[in-house]
C-alpha cells in the first residue's frame, strides 16, 4: 500500500519569519522548501530585540532556550535628551515580571543560524527567484515559478518582505506600505571603553538607540526626519557624525567605532491601510509582507514569529488548507494591524520636528516617569504578554522529525 504524500509547504522568503514558519511547519510534517533571492541567508550587521511574546512562540518550536542563552538580557535603561538628560527610566525586572520574561537582544545572524540548524538539509535554496504563477484554490495547487522549475506546493508562504511581489500579484489594486516620514542607520561595532547603559534618546525630528549584545559588541540604531530617497554626500558614518556626534555619550563614541561601509541606511515605511485579508486561495501573507511596521516598538519581527507559529498552528496535514488560512487572517489581521497603528503614534511622537512640541513632550514625558513609572509598561499589554494558540509540539516533532543539521 502507498504512503499518502506529505502536504507540500514553499516558502517565499528565508528571513526570520520565513524560516520560523518553514521549522514549524516541518516539525508537524510538512514537506517544506524555502527559497531566498539572496545567494547567503547571512544578515547584514544588525540586532533584534525579542519581547517575551516572540520568545514564547519560539519555545513552541524548541528553540527559545537556545536563543535566550545566546542573547544579552536587557537590563535597566532610560529615554534621554540628546544632552544626556533621563527623561524616564525602564525597569526591565518589572517588565520581565509582568510579561512573563526578560526582553533578549541577539545579533540578527546569530538567530538566522539557530533557525537554519533546525531545519533539514536541502530545504532551503538561496540565490532563488520566485515567482507566484498561480494562488490555487480547493481544487488545485498553488504554482510557483523558479529558474530550476515550477514547484506546485499545498501552501505558498509569502515571507518575501515589505516590498512583497505576492502580496502585489495578491492584492494589485493595494497601495502597499507608506513612507513613514524618516530613516533609520543601523550598525554594529565593539563596545566602548567606558561603562553605559542600554538607551533610547529622542531629540527633536532624531532618534538614537544603543543596546549591547551579548558578545561584547553594541548594536546602535539612529533614526532621521528626511525626505525619503536620500542619502549621505559622502558616507553614511559621517552623516551619522554630523547629525549625532554632538549627543551624549556614548553616540560619539560608537560612531568613532563604526566602519563607514559597515553602517546600513533604510528608509521607513509601514501599511497604514489594512490588506483585505493575509491570505488568497494557497496562499498565505507573513510578517512585512502581510503588516509592515514601524520600529519603534521593537515588534516588526517578533510578529512576524508569532505569525509563523499560528499559521502552522491552523494547518492541518491534509491538502484542504481553506479553512486554517481564514482562521489565521482572522486570528492575526486584527492584532498585528492594532500593533502597526500603536507603532506609528510612537514614531509620530518620537519624531516631533517642531521645538516647542518636542519640549512639551519631553515635559510631559518626565512628569509621566515620576508621577506614573509603570505607564510605558502598560502600554506593552495585549502585545508583550501574548501566548501562542494551542500546545507545544517540538517535544512531539523532535521524535518522529528528528533534527538533520
Amino acid at each position: 500500500m502507498d504512503r499518502p504524500r506529505a502536504s507540500r509547504a514553499v516558502v517565499v522568503g528565508g528571513g526570520i519569519g520565513g524560516l520560523t514558519a518553514a521549522i514549524a511547519l516541518h516539525q508537524q510534517g510538512w514537506d517544506v522548501t524555502v527559497l531566498e533571492r539572496a545567494a547567503a541567508l547571512t544578515p547584514a550587521g544588525a540586532g533584534i530585540g525579542l519581547a517575551p511574546n516572540a520568545q514564547r512562540a519560539l519555545d513552541v518550536i524548541g528553540l527559545g532556550d537556545r536563543v535566550r542563552s545566546l542573547s544579552a538580557w536587557q537590563g535597566d535603561g532610560g529615554l534621554h535628551t540628546p544632552r544626556g538628560s533621563r527623561l524616564y527610566r525602564t525597569d526591565l525586572s518589572a517588565a520581565a515580571e509582568r510579561f512573563g520574561g526578560p526582553l533578549v537582544m541577539v545579533h540578527r545572524a546569530t538567530l538566522v543560524d539557530i533557525l537554519l540548524s533546525a531545519l533539514p538539509d536541502g530545504a532551503v535554496r538561496p540565490g532563488c527567484t520566485a515567482t507566484l504563477a498561480d494562488a490555487g484554490d480547493e481544487r488545485r495547487p498553488a504554482v510557483v515559478i523558479t529558474q530550476g522549475g515550477d514547484l506546485e506546493a499545498d501552501l505558498v508562504v509569502a515571507a518575501d518582505g515589505i516590498n512583497s511581489a505576492v502580496r502585489r500579484a495578491l492584492f494589485p489594486a493595494h497601495p502597499g506600505p507608506r513612507y513613514s516620514g524618516y530613516t533609520t542607520w543601523r550598525l554594529v561595532v565593539p563596545a566602548p571603553d567606558r561603562p553605559f547603559a542600554p538607551h533610547e534618546t529622542w531629540g527633536r525630528g532624531h532618534l538614537w538607540g544603543t543596546q549591547p549584545l551579548k558578545d561584547g559588541r553594541v548594536y546602535a540604531y539612529a533614526a532621521a526626519a528626511v525626505p525619503a530617497g536620500g542619502h549621505a554626500m559622502d558616507d553614511e558614518k559621517a552623516e551619522l557624525l554630523r547629525r549625532f556626534g554632538a549627543w551624549h555619550q556614548p553616540v560619539p563614541d560608537i560612531i568613532a567605532a563604526a566602519e563607514p561601509d559597515e553602517v546600513l541606511r533604510h528608509d521607513v515605511h509601514h501599511m497604514a491601510e489594512p490588506l483585505p485579508a493575509y491570505h488568497q486561495g494557497r496562499v498565505a501573507l507573513l510578517g512585512d509582507a502581510a503588516h509592515a511596521m514601524q520600529p519603534t516598538l521593537g515588534q516588526g519581527g517578533n510578529q512576524a514569529i508569532e505569525d509563523a507559529i499560528v499559521l502552522a498552528h491552523h494547518m492541518d496535514r491534509g491538502p484542504d488548507t481553506g479553512p486554517g488560512l481564514a482562521a489565521y487572517t482572522r486570528e492575526r489581521l486584527p492584532r498585528t494591524m492594532a500593533i502597526v497603528r500603536q507603532a506609528t503614534r510612537v514614531g509620530r511622537t518620537a519624531m516631533l520636528n517642531n521645538a516647542p512640541a518636542v519640549a512639551v513632550r519631553d515635559v510631559l514625558v518626565a512628569a509621566l516617569s515620576r508621577l506614573s513609572p509603570g505607564l510605558v509598561l502598560r502600554g506593552f499589554d495585549g502585545t508583550a504578554d501574548w501566548s501562542p494558540p494551542g500546545h507545544t509540539y517540538a517535544a512531539e516533532a523532535a521524535k518522529t522529525h528528528p533534527k538533520t543539521r
